[in-house]
């Protein structure tokens, strides 16, 4: 027999979908590294085409992870798949070179390879004044 707490948490979950949409295990899930050349993004998306099913834009430093998982027509007894929008909008470094951003999608993966330019080191002398 599963332990209490856990089975009446799974019991009662399904209630509350409706007013709460996006729980954890709707959202995409996401991760991402971080080296001197480049930052990297990989999101779980099984089941979808990349073609017409994801899209990716950049605005101002966000990347922004777009994708839609529509429902089959068909009739389940029983379904657990979540279906409709699911988004993450993801801030890029603030050396990333936005247009040079690369995609890819693998087994169910997107990979998303943003290549970082070398910071610049920026010095100026600040003048100091006299008053009075």
């Amino acid at each position: 027999m599963a332990p209490l707490l856990p089975r009446l948490f799974a019991d009662v979950g399904g209630l509350f979908e409706p007013e709460f949409p996006f729980r954890l295990s709707s959202m995409m899930r996401v991760e991402d590294t971080l080296t001197d050349e480049e930052y990297t993004v990989r999101a779980e998306l099984p089941g979808l085409d990349p073609e017409k099913d994801v899209t990716l834009t950049v605005t101002d430093g966000m990347l922004v992870i777009h994708a839609e998982r529509r429902e089959e027509e068909r009739t389940s007894t029983r379904s657990e798949f979540r279906y409709g929008v699911f988004q993450r909008t993801i801030r890029l470094p603030a050396n990333a070179d936005e247009e040079k951003i690369a995609a890819a999608y693998d087994k169910g993966i997107l990979t998303v390879t943003v290549p970082l330019t070398a910071p610049t080191a920026s010095k100026r002398e600040i003048p100091i004044g006299k008053t009075g």
